[in-house]
């Protein structure tokens, strides 16, 4: 009579061990799925703002005007957008207090920029380190689930007086059960960080770009008597 060899028998007739370790690949993998489809919105969502704040601020519009309407939305400002108002809030602030002096002023905006940024760095990089994680030990995990399969198909192997293929077949192709699922984990994780990654590091790019822009800009304002709209 032959071994049933489904894959749902075996999954439901593997040691506890064994067992454990499928669990255990199968919610890191539902995981780093929720975790990919979330970072892939994320991200879009992002590079999409700032192709729209990017064609506003450059169009030539005020920015008092710009600044204003940003600050309407204080607390829901992301990216480019958060980097712009906290830069223009501080060099308002700085102005209208006793600062006199252009590199002063630029420094303080700088550093509120810089803030900003950092802030956006931590929030795109987020939860990227957990597909980092899930791609580089999951294949590990799943081969110490096989390596305790076939240790205990071997260890029943012993007890036998007669050892066919048939009576270590359904252990061995358990335990490969849980390598199979240790690779669907990482797979999916190592090509979703290696790919939003990169993303996140030209977003980071655009970001520091035009702070360092936005700089110029006020810095040639710092020597006005006023805020005006942008050169």
């Amino acid at each position: 009579m032959s071994a049933d060899l489904s894959v749902s028998h075996l999954i439901l007739n593997a040691s506890v061990v064994v067992q454990l370790v499928m669990l255990l690949l199968l919610i890191v993998s539902l995981l780093s799925w929720t975790i990919i489809f979330f970072k892939m919105s994320v991200i879009k969502k992002a590079r999409k703002e700032a192709d729209q704040f990017e064609r506003r601020f450059w169009s030539g519009a005020d920015l008092g005007e710009l600044y204003k309407r940003l600050s309407a939305r204080r607390g829901k400002l992301t990216g480019m957008e958060l980097i712009f108002e906290s830069g223009f809030r501080e060099f308002a602030h700085l102005r209208k207090g006793q600062v006199i002096d252009p590199m002063a002023i630029l420094q303080g905006v700088q550093r509120a920029m810089r803030v900003a940024l950092n802030r956006e760095v931590d929030n795109l990089e987020m939860h990227l380190s957990f597909l980092a994680t899930v791609g580089s030990t999951s294949p590990y995990v799943g081969l110490f689930g096989t390596v305790w399969g076939i240790m205990n198909s071997f260890m029943a192997l012993g007890a036998v007086k007669q050892a066919t293929i048939a009576s270590v077949a359904p252990g061995i192709a358990e335990a490969l059960i849980a390598t199979a699922m240790g690779l669907f984990a990482a797979i999916p994780a190592v090509i979703a960080y290696n790919r939003y990654s990169n993303d996140v590091e030209r977003l980071i790019s655009r970001y520091d770009i035009f702070a360092e822009e936005f700089s110029s800009i006020l810095q040639r304002q710092a020597h006005a008597p006023g805020a005006g709209s942008a050169a």
